[in-house]
C-alpha cells in the first residue's frame, strides 16, 4: 500500500516538471520571434528608396530650362528667313509661325495716281462719240490701275457713271512705261449736247473707298467736245481694243 502511494507521488512530480518545461519552451520561441525582427520591427521600411540629399537640391533656372528642352517642352527654336524675318521652326504643339519674306509680314500695293502717272485724252474715229483715256506709269515701280477712273467735266459736282459690264477679270498692273486704257462714251443713251472743255481724272484705291493720291488734270478736251447727262466711262483695261469695245 505504501509502495503505491510513492509511485503516485513520483508520477505527479514528473508531470509537473514536464509542464514547466513546455511553458519555458513556449516563452523562448516568442522571445526569439521578437528578437528576429517581426512585423513590428522598424527595420521593415526600405531605406534605399528614400530621397538622397542630391535629389532634394533646388534646380537653378538654367537647369530647369535644360531639363524642359530635353523633354520636348522648352521654348521654340527660331530661324531667319530668306527675307530677313524671324520664323518659328517648330514648337511642342506642332504649329509654325513666321514673318513674310519682306521681313514685316505685310504686302504693299501701289495704286496708280496722278503722282506716278501721265494721263492723256484723245478723240477716236470709232466708235463715234467716244474719247480714249490713256494712263501711263511714269514712276520707277509697278502700280495698279484699280477699278475705273472717276471723271469730272468742268465744274460738275458728280462723277461720271461707270459701265459696270466693262469690269475686267483682274486688276491691271502697270510696269514702268506701260499703259492702261478707258473709253468715255460721250452720248450715253442719247445725243450729247452739253459743251465741255476740261476734264479732271481721279484714281481709286484698292478698297474702292473714294479717290487716292493726287488727281490728274484738269486736262484740255478736244475742241467741240459735247457730253450728255448720262456720259459714262469704262473700267481700266489692259488694251486699247478692250477699252473701245464699250
Amino acid at each position: 500500500m505504501r509502495t503505491i502511494r510513492h509511485r503516485a507521488a513520483a508520477a505527479a512530480v514528473t508531470a509537473l516538471v514536464a509542464s514547466l518545461a513546455l511553458t519555458a519552451c513556449g516563452s523562448g520561441e516568442v522571445s526569439a520571434a521578437k528578437d528576429s525582427g517581426g512585423p513590428t520591427a522598424s527595420a521593415g521600411t526600405p531605406q534605399a528608396e528614400q530621397e538622397t540629399p542630391a535629389d532634394n537640391k533646388q534646380q537653378t533656372p538654367a537647369e530647369q530650362i535644360s531639363s524642359n528642352d530635353s523633354n520636348g517642352n522648352g521654348s521654340d527654336d527660331t530661324a531667319t528667313t530668306a527675307g530677313g524675318g524671324k520664323a518659328k521652326t517648330g514648337n511642342s504643339n506642332g504649329t509654325t509661325t513666321g514673318a513674310g519674306t519682306s521681313g514685316t509680314g505685310t504686302t504693299k500695293y501701289t495704286a496708280c495716281t496722278g503722282d506716278n502717272t501721265k494721263v492723256k485724252i484723245s478723240q477716236v474715229s470709232r466708235p463715234i462719240n467716244h474719247l480714249l483715256l490713256t494712263v501711263t506709269n511714269a514712276g520707277g515701280k509697278n502700280c495698279d490701275a484699280y477699278w475705273a477712273p472717276a471723271l469730272n467735266f468742268d465744274d460738275a459736282q458728280a462723277a461720271t457713271q461707270i459701265i459696270e459690264d466693262s469690269k475686267p477679270q483682274a486688276v491691271v498692273t502697270l510696269a514702268p512705261g506701260e499703259s492702261a486704257y478707258a473709253s468715255i462714251a460721250l452720248n450715253g443713251d442719247g445725243s450729247p449736247d452739253i459743251p465741255a472743255k476740261k476734264l479732271t481724272v481721279y484714281f481709286a484705291g484698292r478698297d474702292n473707298q473714294g479717290s487716292v493720291g493726287s488727281p490728274s488734270g484738269p486736262l484740255t478736251l478736244p475742241a467741240g467736245t459735247l457730253i450728255a447727262d448720262n456720259t459714262s466711262v469704262t473700267y481700266w483695261q489692259a488694251s486699247m481694243a478692250d477699252a473701245l469695245t464699250w
